[in-house]
């Protein structure tokens, strides 16, 4: 399950004001899909194709879908803001507004 990060940050902070001590809650932006569907759209994005994917074997044991009850989060009157393609292309644009940030021979 997907979320952008600020929308992530939000339920955090919603949580250790409006939450009850101890409580647990799920944080999910209903984004279900698989790592490689997420690379494609990434991919696309940045004008490259699918020959760029060094498939890998699978590690032991690895999980192989995450989805979340948000429920008790939602409760407290979260919901996320940004859509799964917004914040991919938000996302996107910074890194290459900010090639400082990851690229060492920028």
């Amino acid at each position: 399950d997907w979320c952008h990060v600020d929308d992530n940050c939000d339920a955090i902070d919603l949580a250790l004001r409006s939450g009850v001590s101890g409580g647990v809650y799920n944080v999910g932006a209903g984004n279900e899909m698989t790592n490689l569907d997420l690379t494609g759209r990434l991919l696309s994005l940045c004008g490259a194709d699918e020959s760029s994917i060094d498939y890998v074997e699978d590690r032991l044991g690895h999980d192989r879908r995450y989805s979340v009850d948000t429920a008790r989060i939602e409760a407290l009157g979260w919901f996320p803001r940004r859509g799964l393609d917004e914040g991919l292309a938000e996302t996107v644009a910074w890194y290459r507004d900010n090639p400082g940030w990851w690229d060492r021979g920028a």
